[in-house]
C-alpha cells in the first residue's frame, strides 16, 4: 500500500509540474502578445506622429491650407454681409430668416464677388488632397528611406495605413475648424444661433467634405504606388482632376445633344429613360456627386435628385426636406464617393503589399 500511495503521489506531481510549466509557459506567451501588440501600436502611432509633423512643416501644407482658409474666410465674409444686408432691410426679412435655414446660407450664398464657400471647398479640396498623397510612397521610395522604415520589425501595411491616416486626421481637424469657426462668426455676426437641423446638416456637410477629400488623397497615394518619380504621380492625378471636374461633362453634354434629340425621341417614357442614362453617366463623376450631395443637403428645398415629371410634380407641396429625408436623398451619392474612396485604397494597399522594395529604393 505504501508503495501504490507513492507511485500515486510521484503521478500527480507529475501532473501537477507539467501543468505548472505550461500555465507558466501561456502567461510568459500572453505577456509577449502584449507586449508586440503595445510595440506595434507605438509603432503605428510613431508615423501617424512622424507624417503630422511632416506635413504641418511643409511650405507646400503651410501655403495650401493658408490659401484655402483666405479664400474659405472671403467667401463667408461677402456671404455674411449679403445676409446681413438683407436682415436689416426690415423686421419681416428677420422673421422670414428664422425658418429659412439661415445658417446653410453662410455656405452658399454669394454676392457676386468671389464664390461660395461650397463651390471654394469643392475646388480646393481635391487639390489638397493630391497635395497630401502624390509623393506618400515614391518620395520614400526615391530618398531610399522606404528600404530602411521595411526593416525595422513593424508590418509592412503600417507604412501606407500611417499616411493615410495622418493625411486624413490633417483635413478633419482643418474642415472642423472650419465648421465651428463658421457658426461662431455666424452667431457673433448675425446675432442668430442655428438650430439643431442646421448643426446635423453643417456636420453632415463636413463629414461629406472628408470623404471627397479622401477619395483625391487615395487616388494620389495610388499613383504614388504606381510611379516612382513625384512629379508624374502629380501630374496623372491632376490630369484625373482636371478630366472630371472640367471635361468629362463636356464629353457627356457632346453625346447628350445628339442622343436627346427630339425627332428620335418617340414617348415620354423613352424620354425619361435617355435623360436618365445621361445623367447616370454624369454620376460617374466623383465631382458630380458631390455636388449632388452638398446642394441637397444645404439646401433643404432640394425635394429630388432625379428626372421628374409633370404628372410626379401634379399636387406636391412646396415644403423643405426634413433632415431624415435629405439623407436618404443622398445616401445614393454619399455610398457611391465611400465606394470610390475604399476602392481606390483598397487598390493601392494590394500594389503595395505586393512590391519589391530593395535597399538601393
Amino acid at each position: 500500500m505504501y508503495v501504490k500511495a507513492s507511485k500515486e503521489e510521484r503521478w500527480a506531481n507529475d501532473v501537477f509540474s507539467y501543468v505548472k510549466r505550461w500555465s507558466e509557459r501561456l502567461k510568459v506567451g500572453a505577456l509577449d502578445e502584449k507586449k508586440r501588440a503595445r510595440g506595434a501600436n507605438s509603432a503605428f502611432s510613431a508615423i501617424v506622429k512622424k507624417e503630422l509633423a511632416d506635413y504641418l512643416t511643409s511650405w507646400r501644407m503651410i501655403i495650401l491650407i493658408a490659401l484655402i482658409l483666405l479664400t474659405c474666410f472671403g467667401s463667408l465674409y461677402t456671404a455674411m454681409t449679403t445676409i446681413r444686408d438683407a436682415l436689416d432691410s426690415s423686421e419681416e426679412a428677420k422673421e422670414i430668416a428664422k425658418g429659412a435655414y439661415l445658417f446653410l446660407k453662410l455656405f452658399t450664398v454669394s454676392d457676386g464677388t468671389l464664390p461660395s464657400f461650397l463651390t471654394f471647398v469643392s475646388f480646393l479640396g481635391p487639390l489638397l488632397g493630391i497635395a497630401l498623397g502624390f509623393d506618400a510612397i515614391n518620395s520614400e521610395r526615391n530618398r531610399g528611406t522606404l528600404s530602411r522604415l521595411m526593416a525595422q520589425p513593424i508590418p509592412r501595411d503600417y507604412v501606407i495605413n500611417g499616411k493615410f491616416v495622418a493625411a486624413l486626421l490633417l483635413n478633419a481637424v482643418l474642415f472642423l475648424s472650419l465648421g465651428l469657426l463658421v457658426t461662431a462668426l455666424g452667431i457673433l455676426i448675425l446675432g442668430i444661433p442655428p438650430t439643431f437641423e442646421e448643426f446635423a446638416r453643417m456636420v453632415c456637410f463636413l463629414l461629406l467634405c472628408l470623404v471627397y477629400i479622401a477619395f483625391w488623397l487615395n487616388l494620389g497615394i495610388l499613383f504614388s504606388v504606381v510611379f516612382r518619380q513625384a512629379a508624374t504621380s502629380a501630374l496623372s492625378s491632376m490630369a484625373v482632376w482636371l478630366f472630371f471636374n472640367l471635361f468629362y461633362s463636356m464629353i457627356v453634354e457632346v453625346f447628350a445633344k445628339s442622343f436627346l434629340q427630339s425627332d428620335a425621341i418617340t414617348s415620354v417614357e423613352q424620354a425619361v429613360g435617355r435623360q436618365e442614362l445621361v445623367l447616370g453617366l454624369m454620376r460617374l463623376s466623383p465631382s458630380y456627386l458631390f455636388n449632388e450631395s452638398t446642394t441637397a443637403l444645404l439646401s433643404p428645398d432640394v425635394r429630388t435628385l432625379g428626372i421628374v415629371t409633370v404628372e410626379q410634380t401634379a399636387g406636391a407641396v412646396a415644403a423643405p426636406l426634413p433632415f431624415s429625408q435629405s439623407l436618404l436623398l443622398i445616401w445614393p451619392q454619399a455610398t457611391a464617393l465611400i465606394a470610390a474612396t475604399l476602392i481606390c485604397f483598397a487598390v493601392a494597399y494590394w500594389l503595395f503589399m505586393r512590391q519589391e522594395i530593395r535597399a538601393s529604393g
